[in-house]
Protein backbone atom coordinates (compact mmCIF):
# COMPACT_ATOMS: atom_id res chain seq x y z
CA UNK A 1 0.00 0.00 0.00
CA UNK A 2 1.79 3.31 -1.19
CA UNK A 3 2.85 5.70 1.99
CA UNK A 4 0.80 9.21 2.12
CA UNK A 5 2.74 11.80 1.24
CA UNK A 6 3.20 13.75 3.81
CA UNK A 7 4.94 17.06 4.39
CA UNK A 8 6.40 18.84 7.23
CA UNK A 9 6.55 22.78 7.22
CA UNK A 10 8.05 23.64 10.80
CA UNK A 11 8.19 26.87 12.67
CA UNK A 12 7.73 29.32 15.12
CA UNK A 13 4.20 30.51 13.31
CA UNK A 14 4.40 33.31 16.07
CA UNK A 15 1.79 34.18 14.34
CA UNK A 16 1.18 32.17 11.29
CA UNK A 17 0.27 33.84 8.58
CA UNK A 18 -1.65 34.26 5.11
CA UNK A 19 2.36 33.55 3.53
CA UNK A 20 2.37 30.31 5.39
CA UNK A 21 -1.26 29.55 4.56
CA UNK A 22 -0.51 29.97 0.78
CA UNK A 23 2.97 27.94 0.54
CA UNK A 24 1.10 25.13 2.13
CA UNK A 25 -1.74 25.57 -1.06
CA UNK A 26 0.87 25.49 -3.52
CA UNK A 27 2.25 22.06 -2.37
CA UNK A 28 -1.19 20.59 -2.14
CA UNK A 29 -2.04 22.14 -5.41
CA UNK A 30 1.25 21.21 -7.37
CA UNK A 31 0.66 17.94 -5.96
CA UNK A 32 3.77 17.38 -3.84
CA UNK A 33 1.71 15.72 -0.78
CA UNK A 34 -1.68 14.64 -0.12
CA UNK A 35 -1.16 16.90 3.19
CA UNK A 36 0.84 19.71 4.90
CA UNK A 37 1.44 19.31 8.92
CA UNK A 38 1.96 22.51 10.62
CA UNK A 39 4.98 21.38 12.71
CA UNK A 40 4.70 23.86 15.77
CA UNK A 41 8.44 24.29 17.03
CA UNK A 42 8.64 24.72 20.96
CA UNK A 43 12.07 26.59 20.41
CA UNK A 44 14.29 26.87 17.03
CA UNK A 45 17.90 25.56 17.84
CA UNK A 46 19.11 28.35 15.44
CA UNK A 47 17.35 31.35 17.10
CA UNK A 48 18.94 31.22 20.43
CA UNK A 49 17.90 34.65 21.98
CA UNK A 50 14.05 35.29 20.40
CA UNK A 51 11.72 34.03 23.29
CA UNK A 52 8.67 32.97 21.20
CA UNK A 53 5.25 33.52 22.66
CA UNK A 54 3.83 30.23 24.60
CA UNK A 55 3.81 27.21 22.31
CA UNK A 56 0.54 26.14 22.94
CA UNK A 57 -0.82 29.73 22.21
CA UNK A 58 1.27 29.75 18.79
CA UNK A 59 -0.59 25.95 18.72
CA UNK A 60 -4.17 27.02 18.87
CA UNK A 61 -3.46 29.94 15.92
CA UNK A 62 -2.25 27.46 13.75
CA UNK A 63 -5.37 25.08 14.16
CA UNK A 64 -7.60 28.49 13.97
CA UNK A 65 -6.04 29.13 11.22
CA UNK A 66 -6.55 25.75 9.33
CA UNK A 67 -10.12 25.02 10.59
CA UNK A 68 -11.74 23.33 7.81
CA UNK A 69 -8.90 22.17 5.46
CA UNK A 70 -8.96 18.37 5.55
CA UNK A 71 -5.16 18.55 4.17
CA UNK A 72 -3.91 20.46 6.64
CA UNK A 73 -2.67 19.68 10.37
CA UNK A 74 -1.48 21.38 13.50
CA UNK A 75 0.83 19.52 14.76
CA UNK A 76 2.07 19.88 18.62
CA UNK A 77 4.39 16.39 18.16
CA UNK A 78 7.45 17.95 18.42
CA UNK A 79 6.28 19.32 21.95
CA UNK A 80 6.94 16.14 23.66
CA UNK A 81 10.14 15.35 22.29
CA UNK A 82 13.56 15.91 23.76
CA UNK A 83 14.52 20.01 23.28
CA UNK A 84 16.23 21.17 21.46
CA UNK A 85 14.01 20.07 18.76
CA UNK A 86 16.31 18.85 16.15
CA UNK A 87 14.22 18.10 12.81
CA UNK A 88 15.98 14.65 11.66
CA UNK A 89 15.46 13.87 15.68
CA UNK A 90 11.54 14.95 14.37
CA UNK A 91 11.08 13.33 11.56
CA UNK A 92 12.86 10.24 12.34
CA UNK A 93 10.28 9.79 15.82
CA UNK A 94 7.47 10.68 12.94
CA UNK A 95 8.18 7.94 11.23
CA UNK A 96 8.05 5.72 13.65
CA UNK A 97 4.65 6.80 14.96
CA UNK A 98 3.44 7.50 11.58
CA UNK A 99 4.68 4.01 9.51
CA UNK A 100 1.95 5.01 6.78
CA UNK A 101 3.31 8.29 5.86
CA UNK A 102 6.31 9.35 3.42
CA UNK A 103 7.55 12.61 5.27
CA UNK A 104 9.38 15.79 3.37
CA UNK A 105 11.05 19.09 4.83
CA UNK A 106 9.67 22.17 3.91
CA UNK A 107 11.95 25.43 4.11
CA UNK A 108 12.84 28.52 3.01
CA UNK A 109 15.58 29.54 1.00
CA UNK A 110 16.73 31.46 3.46
CA UNK A 111 16.93 28.43 5.74
CA UNK A 112 18.43 26.23 2.66
CA UNK A 113 21.59 28.59 2.44
CA UNK A 114 21.87 27.66 6.28
CA UNK A 115 21.37 24.10 5.96
CA UNK A 116 24.68 23.01 6.63
CA UNK A 117 24.45 24.34 10.58
CA UNK A 118 21.67 21.78 10.45
CA UNK A 119 21.49 18.66 12.69
CA UNK A 120 22.97 16.93 10.16
CA UNK A 121 21.10 18.37 7.16
CA UNK A 122 23.00 15.64 4.71
CA UNK A 123 21.24 12.77 6.13
CA UNK A 124 17.85 15.24 6.14
CA UNK A 125 18.03 15.67 2.37
CA UNK A 126 19.24 11.93 1.73
CA UNK A 127 16.07 10.31 3.75
CA UNK A 128 13.92 12.61 3.86
CA UNK A 129 14.24 15.03 0.65
CA UNK A 130 13.50 19.00 1.11
CA UNK A 131 10.81 21.17 -0.63
CA UNK A 132 12.63 24.72 -1.06
CA UNK A 133 10.58 27.42 -0.82
CA UNK A 134 12.00 31.42 -2.25
CA UNK A 135 12.31 33.86 0.70
CA UNK A 136 12.50 36.86 -1.97
CA UNK A 137 13.02 37.48 -5.85
CA UNK A 138 15.98 34.73 -5.81
CA UNK A 139 15.98 32.34 -9.14
CA UNK A 140 15.74 28.74 -8.32
CA UNK A 141 19.00 27.76 -7.54
CA UNK A 142 21.37 25.13 -8.30
CA UNK A 143 20.22 22.35 -6.01
CA UNK A 144 21.17 18.35 -5.28
CA UNK A 145 19.22 15.61 -5.61
CA UNK A 146 16.73 14.92 -3.20
CA UNK A 147 16.03 19.20 -2.81
CA UNK A 148 13.29 20.67 -5.24
CA UNK A 149 12.56 24.24 -5.52
CA UNK A 150 8.96 25.53 -5.27
CA UNK A 151 7.71 28.38 -7.18
CA UNK A 152 5.10 29.77 -5.07
CA UNK A 153 4.04 33.07 -5.05
CA UNK A 154 5.14 35.41 -2.24
CA UNK A 155 3.89 37.50 0.25
CA UNK A 156 5.45 40.16 1.91
CA UNK A 157 4.45 39.48 5.19
CA UNK A 158 6.30 38.04 8.26
CA UNK A 159 5.54 37.10 11.75
CA UNK A 160 8.16 39.91 13.11
CA UNK A 161 5.62 42.27 11.11
CA UNK A 162 2.67 41.42 12.66
CA UNK A 163 3.60 41.30 16.48
CA UNK A 164 5.43 45.10 15.12
CA UNK A 165 1.98 45.97 13.87
CA UNK A 166 0.07 44.73 16.63
CA UNK A 167 2.03 46.26 19.11
CA UNK A 168 1.96 49.58 17.59
CA UNK A 169 -1.98 49.37 17.53
CA UNK A 170 -1.99 48.83 13.71
CA UNK A 171 -4.21 46.47 12.09
CA UNK A 172 -3.49 43.06 10.63
CA UNK A 173 -6.46 41.43 9.46
CA UNK A 174 -5.25 41.29 5.72
CA UNK A 175 -2.07 39.92 7.19
CA UNK A 176 -3.83 36.71 9.44
CA UNK A 177 -7.41 34.76 9.48
CA UNK A 178 -9.97 36.70 10.90
CA UNK A 179 -9.96 33.44 13.55
CA UNK A 180 -6.61 34.31 14.58
CA UNK A 181 -6.76 38.09 14.72
CA UNK A 182 -9.41 37.20 17.15
CA UNK A 183 -7.52 35.02 18.90
CA UNK A 184 -4.68 37.64 19.73
CA UNK A 185 -7.12 40.47 20.68
CA UNK A 186 -8.68 37.73 23.16
CA UNK A 187 -5.22 36.63 24.66
CA UNK A 188 -3.78 40.07 24.26
CA UNK A 189 -0.56 38.48 22.19
CA UNK A 190 2.04 41.37 21.19
CA UNK A 191 0.99 43.96 22.99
Amino acid sequence: MAKIRTVVFGGSFDPIHIGHLSLAREVLEKALAAEVWFMVSPRNPLKKDVEPTDETLRYRMVELAIEGDCNMRASDFEFNLPRPSYTLNTLNNLVDAFPDRDFTLLVGADNWEKFDQWYKGDEIVERFGLIVYPRGNEEAPSLPNGVKWLDARLHDVSSTQIRTMVAAGEDISSLVPPSVVDFIKKERLYI
